[in-house]
C-alpha cells in the first residue's frame, strides 16, 4: 500500500508489527527490550523501541500521547514544499484521538491538503477508559468531515480490508487530494501492561468475545476458506515464525549489556572525547 523507498512512517507503541513489516529485525527489537550492547535505536538508553531506526526510516516516538501527529503533519508539509510525491502515514490509538495534538494536526493537514494518512487503531480502551467515556460521537472516523477530508472505518482484524482502504488513502494522498482518516476496529487481547488487571473494568463476556477476534487466527481462516492457503502451508508459516523468534531470543540473550564505561556516552557532544582522554 505504501512505498518504503520514499514514504514516511510515524509509529507508537501499538505498532511493533508495523516495525517488523517495514524491515526491523526481531533481534533489533529484542536488543531494545533488553537494553543489550549494540542496540541500534538509542544505544540501549531509551524506552524500548522509542528511538529512530535509520535503516527503516522510522522516526523517534514518545510516550507522551499523540505527539507523533503534529510531527507527521510537519513531515508531510516538508514533502509538499519540496514537490515530492512521498506520503506520510501516522499511527495512533483511540486514546490519542482525544488529545489536542490530534485536533491540531488534522486541522492543519486538512487546511493545507497534506499528503498524509491518519491511521487510528481503536481497541476501545485507553488503558482502562472505555470509548464511551472518551468521545461523544459514534466513531473516530466521523470527525474527519470537520477537518475537510474523508474518514473511513474498517475491521482491523481483516488484513485484506485494511490493505484495500490503506492503499486507497495512500493513492489519494499521493495524487495531491489531501489526507484520509482510517479507523481500524481492533482488540487488545491482553491487559494494558503486566501490572494491569483488565478484569476490573472489562466483563468476562467482553473478554471472551474479544478473544475470538484474534487477527492471526482470522487471517488464517480467511485465506484457507478462499483456497489461498492450505493447512500444511499455514502450519509451516507458524512453525517458521516460532523458529525465527526462538533463534532471535537465543541470540540476544547471549549478548552482553553495555559496559559501565559507556554510561556518559551521548549525554553531551564531548562525553566520548573526555572518556577517551581526547582534548
Amino acid at each position: 500500500a505504501t512505498d518504503p523507498s520514499k514514504d514516511h512512517y510515524l509509529t507508537y507503541y501499538r505498532q511493533f508489527t508495523a516495525m517488523l513489516a517495514l524491515g526491523t529485525e526481531p533481534e533489533e527489537m529484542l536488543r531494545s527490550f533488553l537494553a543489550k550492547d549494540g542496540e541500534l535505536m538509542s544505544a540501549a538508553r531509551q524506552f524500548p523501541l522509542h528511538g529512530a531506526h535509520p535503516r527503516v526510516d522510522l522516526f523517534n516516538f514518545s510516550n507522551v500521547i499523540a505527539t507523533q501527529l503534529p510531527q507527521a503533519a510537519g513531515v508531510a508539509l516538508a514533502d509538499k514544499l519540496r514537490g515530492s510525491d512521498a506520503v506520510t502515514i501516522v499511527y495512533f490509538g483511540d486514546g490519542a484521538a482525544s488529545q489536542g495534538d490530534t485536533h491540531e494536526a488534522m486541522n492543519f493537514a486538512g487546511i493545507h491538503k497534506l499528503p498524509i494518512v491518519f491511521f487510528c487503531e481503536n481497541n476501545r480502551y485507553a488503558i482502562s477508559v472505555p470509548l464511551s467515556m472518551q468521545m461523544a460521537v459514534d466513531s473516530v472516523a466521523s470527525r474527519a468531515v470537520g477537518y475537510g477530508f474523508p474518514g473511513v472505518q474498517v475491521d482491523g482484524t481483516d488484513v485484506v480490508a485494511v490493505y484495500e482502504v490503506t492503499r486507497a488513502a495512500v493513492s489519494r494522498a499521493r495524487a495531491g487530494k489531501g489526507p484520509t482518516l482510517i479507523e481500524a476496529s481492533v482488540e487488545r487481547l491482553l491487559p494494558h501492561t503486566t501490572d494491569d488487571d483488565h478484569t476490573r473494568y472489562r466483563s468476562a463476556e467482553d473478554i471472551e468475545q474479544m478473544s475470538r477476534r484474534d487477527p492471526v487466527k482470522i487471517t488464517s481462516e480467511t485465506l484457507r476458506r478462499r483456497g489461498l492457503l492450505s493447512e500444511v502451508e499455514d502450519e509451516a508459516i507458524h512453525a517458521e515464525a516460532k523458529r525465527r523468534v526462538n533463534t532471535a531470543t537465543d541470540t540476544v540473550d547471549a549478548e552482553p549489556y553495555p559496559g559501565v564505561e559507556t554510561m556518559f556516552d551521548h549525554v553531551t557532544s564531548d562525553s566520548a572525547r573526555k572518556r577517551d582522554g581526547i582534548s
